[in-house]
């Protein structure tokens, strides 16, 4: 069963840290980029942060440059977004993602989405 699975979001106040995870199973992972995505309530679904298959490149839009940082192990197939000095504007539900390259998830082109996990920062 293919599956990308988060966990690691939760009620935090601003100004706190949360690490998100995304675990990976049934689908290849190491060769392909990954990234994270989040959709705030009444908001279309918004490009965070990708990572190349590699770990050498990062994208990350602007409002999060900074602030969160992706990485990834290729050996547990997982990947993860930490992130710090959250904002109330933070709170979205975040989806883990995987695309052909960077390039693509940039594009939102994603060719599996993982079920999402919920982030609530509050002032």
């Amino acid at each position: 069963q293919v599956q990308l699975v988060e966990s690691g979001g939760g009620l935090v106040q601003a100004g706190d840290s949360l690490r998100l995870s995304c675990a990976a199973s049934g689908l290849a992972f190491s060769g392909y980029a990954m990234g994270w995505f989040r959709q705030a309530p009444g908001k279309e679904r918004e490009f965070v942060a990708t990572i190349s298959f590699n770990g050498a490149i990062t994208y990350y839009t602007d409002s999060v440059k900074g602030r969160f940082t992706i990485s990834r192990d290729n050996a547990k197939s997982t990947v993860y977004l930490q992130m710090n000095s959250l904002k109330p504007e933070d709170t979205a539900v975040y989806y883990c993602a995987r695309g052909a390259d960077t390039a693509a998830l940039r594009s939102a082109r994603v060719n599996y989405w993982g079920q999402g996990t919920q982030v609530t920062v509050s002032s």
